[in-house]
């Protein structure tokens, strides 16, 4: 992809860059060439560089002195503290988001589960930006800002987290029903069966994931 629009530049590189760390396209660990990716995208080295710093205050990226950036690595302590957050605040913004939903927000959740499923269902190459967008469906009709912000950066933090989860395909029935669970009590605004779906889906990834990733 080459950027366009100068107007637009840094939110575009910004934008390009972090949905290809959150895709897996640059994979954890890796060194950012920057000279080759700016070429690639058609750009300067200055707003690549305004994106990066963008990257790594949202935990995407670190830098180190003399070496650049490189994609933040995937950790059993980095996914503790992001699904303890999560545990925090998701359940209750899903609570919320269910009692303020309207129609139109109901439909959208409902079609951000049906493409979430299917991804589960037809392959995984996009499951992480489908599972972020069925889960912030649930919350964005609350209309708190500042939780709806804080909730969209932990799905996007967790977003390379699933992708790990999901790889062992046992996996997916199981994500499969507990998203079609939460839905229905969301949709019939079951409040209460809402905040123990939401919690139980997400306390399910962590202990999994906790047997997966390195503890570093």
């Amino acid at each position: 992809m080459r950027i366009r629009a100068p107007r637009l530049l840094p939110d575009q590189v910004f934008a390009e860059a972090r949905e290809r760390i959150l895709s897996g396209r640059l994979p954890a660990d890796t060194p950012i060439r920057q000279d080759a990716l700016a070429l690639e995208l058609g750009v300067s080295k200055i707003p690549l560089r305004e994106a990066l710093a963008r990257l790594e205050s949202d935990g995407l990226v670190v830098s180190y002195p003399n070496r650049g950036y490189i994609v933040r690595p995937l950790s059993r302590a980095d996914a503790e503290d992001v699904f303890d957050l999560r545990l925090r605040i998701e359940p209750n913004a899903c609570v919320l988001g269910a009692v303020e939903a309207d129609h139109a927000a109901r439909e959208a959740a409902r079609l951000a589960f049906t493409a979430l499923d299917a991804t589960l269902r037809n392959g995984l190459a996009d499951v992480g930006r489908r599972n972020r967008e069925f889960h912030l469906a649930l919350v964005r009709p609350s209309g708190r800002g500042v939780t709806i912000e804080t909730v969209d950066r932990l799905l996007a933090l967790s977003e390379r987290y699933v992708r790990v989860h999901l790889g062992e395909h046992r996996r997916l029935d199981r994500a499969s029903l507990e998203h079609e669970t939460l839905l229905h009590a969301w949709l019939d605004r079951r409040t209460e069966v809402v905040r123990r779906e939401a919690r139980a889906h997400i306390r399910a990834t962590l202990v999994d994931l906790r047997a997966q990733l390195p503890d570093v």
